[in-house]
């Protein structure tokens, strides 16, 4: 990678969050600032539905975002947007082409083969985002990096990640349109996500990726060191909050309670003590049969990938504010009988901002890194300084500005009668006249 910053900015159902990075030539990423809207009402599921809003609450971070002492007097001309919600999910698709006998395979009939998938038929009603490879065959000899091979005939499977046209429209309206701030890049969140914090021997042995946000949970599946399975399920931790809201409390607090109280694994249910004036127990109840709705759900998702427990010996790793309740992660595990574990930023991501520590900072930071390596993009600029002129003499001093020329002729009139009514009181104070004063 080279020497450069990047501007990433992730938008979801709970916060917006966007961040600024600087590369190094030695393949380092260091988070310089990361700045946070919480308690979005424009976004839902993932879709921006209030334009303006969301507007405001983008421009208020970049504006905080370059008056960061690791990024003044810079400007951000562009930004990475990260690509999640509701409609994202992924379409498997089989393309092949017939060549000449004793054919190199070069880049270009591999980008052939790619927009012959993208081109498959597909519900109209959904956008191709990106063709994601799984595996490829040349002749009938598998492998996943078919370039330099020599055969007649080859032949790929792609994971199509597809979403409803709103999903990017709504972001170009909003960012491009009413800031004036280039869309560099639309980086899908869980891919960019799985590629920042899984390891190469856990997406070999089988693993899933979960993403527990407030409105949606995105579960990737990966085996055989490819993608296998994407899907986003409209429920998270907001589900859980709602419920509580039953008891006659604002969702506000609703929260508070979910995150000082709740427990997924519904331990001590069966306590007397009162919570803000709720029952433990009533409390424990709700949060404990949703959980088990949201993980019954999240688990399904390995028969749907038309997989088994077994298939997946790397394990679930877990992200997001909804993994975070306490005991889910335990639950998840007792479910699926897998090892689970919480996701973490590898090594060669360095996190200068002191305050990013408590943030949900990994998906924000995983458009950042694909930004890095996927493109050459400069997200920043320096701002442009007026230009001293050559001869090096200061600019010449503003004219200032002339009077009305019917005043400046009304001027001298009035002076030329006081000269000449001054002329006639010496000579003949008799034959003073006032009315050219007057004119």
């Amino acid at each position: 990678m080279s020497e450069r910053y990047i501007a990433a900015v992730e938008i979801s159902s709970s916060k917006i969050i966007a961040s600024i990075g600087k590369t190094s030539g030695e393949g380092q990423l260091e988070v310089i600032a990361i700045e946070e809207e919480n308690d979005v009402e424009g976004v839902r599921y993932g879709i921006i539905q209030n334009l303006e809003e969301t507007s405001v609450r983008v421009s208020r971070l970049l504006s905080r975002l370059e008056h960061h002492s690791g990024i003044s007097p810079r400007k951000i001309k562009g930004v990475f947007v990260g690509l999640s919600g509701r409609s994202l999910k992924s379409i498997t698709a089989e393309v092949a082409l017939n060549l000449p006998e004793g054919t190199e395979i070069t880049e270009d009939i591999i980008n052939k083969l790619t927009e012959e998938a993208k081109r498959k038929a597909i519900d109209n009603t959904l956008e191709v985002v990106d063709a994601v490879p799984r595996i490829y065959h040349v002749d009938k000899a598998e492998t996943h990096s078919p370039k330099g091979a020599v055969g007649r005939h080859i032949q790929a499977t792609f994971d199509l990640i597809v979403c409803r046209p709103e999903l990017k429209r709504n972001l170009t309206r909003t960012i491009p349109d009413k800031l004036g701030v280039k869309i560099e890049g639309f980086v899908v969140t869980a891919l960019a996500t799985g590629h920042l914090i899984l390891t190469a021997d856990e997406k070999r042995l089988g693993c899933m990726l979960v993403d527990m946000g407030a409105e949606t949970t995105t579960v990737t599946i990966y085996r055989k060191g490819c993608l296998r399975y994407f899907a986003t399920l409209p429920m998270g931790g907001r589900n859980i909050t709602r419920d509580i809201t039953s008891l006659n409390v604002l969702e506000e607090r609703a929260e508070q309670i979910k995150i000082a109280s709740g427990n997924a694994m519904g331990q001590d249910s069966t306590s007397s003590l009162n919570i803000g004036g709720l029952k433990h127990s009533e409390v424990t109840n709700l949060v404990v049969a949703r959980s088990e709705e949201i993980v019954a759900n999240i688990l399904e998702q390995i028969v749907y990938a038309d997989m088994k427990e077994t298939d997946l010996p790397g394990g679930i790793i877990c992200i997001g504010g909804g993994s975070k309740l306490q005991g889910m992660l335990d639950l998840i595990e007792l479910q699926s009988g897998l090892e689970v574990r919480r996701g973490q930023l590898p090594q060669y991501v360095h996190l200068e901002d002191g305050h990013a520590g408590n943030k949900n900072l990994i998906q924000v930071v995983s458009v950042l890194y694909a930004g890095a390596t996927l493109s050459q993009q400069e997200c920043l600029e320096m701002p442009q300084r007026s230009e001293i002129p050559i001869t090096g003499e200061a600019p010449a001093e503003p004219e200032a500005p002339k009077e009305p020329r019917e005043r400046v002729e009304r001027t001298n009139k009035i002076i030329t009668g006081l000269k000449r009514r001054i002329a006639l009181m010496f000579s003949n104070p008799d034959d003073a006249d006032d009315s050219e004063l007057m004119e």
